[in-house]
């Protein structure tokens, strides 16, 4: 079955259509949402099957002319969203990329099961938060609730709504490590933040000792989810367990109602022991990457 699946260029895209799909999307997340990847994405441009019924954001950026698909800074997924987003939907969007995208280097979402051969797996994490915290406390393993007992002797205390400043300086040192943080990232996170806290889906938390920041973190919030974003940690944070009394404070706040905690990866062994370490689960998601270029310009990366 032919489907009529339409690139529409960013400034016909009808916004109101299209937030309102994400918003109902079984496969909804916060990145697809337009006020999101306004923010967040250099350019984006969509895939639309129908009247809206499902879609694609093509986030992308243009290098000596060449055009490129690429994943924006602090989008973890994007891909296809809509009600019943089948394999064969999946592929026939993947299919009607235009060729003008010479590069394609994203991320997809969980809810996206493409056939393609140019498809990896990659591996979120996640925590549901719909049972008593005695219950998710207790699933924590040994070595995780030896450090937020030692963190609880240390008099550390959780303040939320921080100046986000304070989170982004904490968090720089570690964008640094990832090769993130440049000034155009940083800034467009900020406005970001100022959007998604307007519509009240962003809180900052933070663990104080004195006056002191040990760990800190922006949360989002949508689709039943509470995504843990930007994460920075203080040297003696880091000493005193900061970053797990954090974590397990946002899960104290969040038990026993329909969210899930959503990790935002990860594929590094560390980071995924550490989610493992609080009961988190693994929820994996396809990359797709498709390379059109001439063979003398297949180093062309973002």
């Amino acid at each position: 079955m032919e489907r009529d699946i339409q690139y529409i260029r960013h400034q016909d895209i009808d916004k109101s259509k299209w937030d309102q799909c994400i918003g109902q999307a079984t496969n909804g997340l916060i990145y697809g949402y337009s006020f999101y990847l306004d923010q967040m994405a250099r350019n984006w441009d969509a895939l639309v099957l129908n009247d809206y019924e499902a879609v694609m954001p093509l986030t992308w950026n243009s290098r000596r002319g060449i055009k490129y698909l690429y994943q924006p800074f602090i989008t973890a997924q994007l891909g296809v969203f809509g009600q019943s987003v089948t394999t064969g939907i999946c592929d026939d969007f993947i299919k009607a990329i235009p060729p003008s995208f010479r590069y394609i280097d994203i991320l997809l979402n969980a809810g996206n099961q493409p056939q393609s051969s140019t498809v990896t797996k990659r591996s979120n994490f996640i925590l549901p938060l719909n049972r008593p915290y005695e219950v998710l406390a207790n699933q924590y393993n040994e070595n995780l609730k030896r450090n937020i007992k030692k963190s609880a002797q240390a008099d550390l205390t959780l303040r939320t709504d921080i100046d986000v400043d304070g989170v982004i300086r904490l968090a720089a040192a570690q964008m640094r490590e990832h090769g993130h943080e440049s000034a155009d990232n940083i800034n467009r996170f900020r406005k970001l933040f100022t959007v998604l806290k307007e519509k009240k889906m962003a809180r900052t938390y933070g663990i104080f000792q004195g006056e002191q920041l040990g760990a800190s973190a922006v949360f989002f919030f949508s689709h039943q989810r509470v995504y843990y974003i930007l994460v920075g940690n203080h040297p003696s944070g880091r000493e005193m367990g900061a970053s797990h009394a954090l974590i397990d404070a946002l899960i104290q706040e969040q038990a026993g109602t329909n969210n899930t905690l959503d990790f935002e990866g990860s594929d590094i062994p560390g980071l995924a022991a550490y989610y493992r370490a609080f009961g988190a689960i693994e929820e994996p998601y396809p990359a797709l990457r498709i390379n059109r270029l001439p063979f003398f310009l297949k180093w062309l990366k973002k």
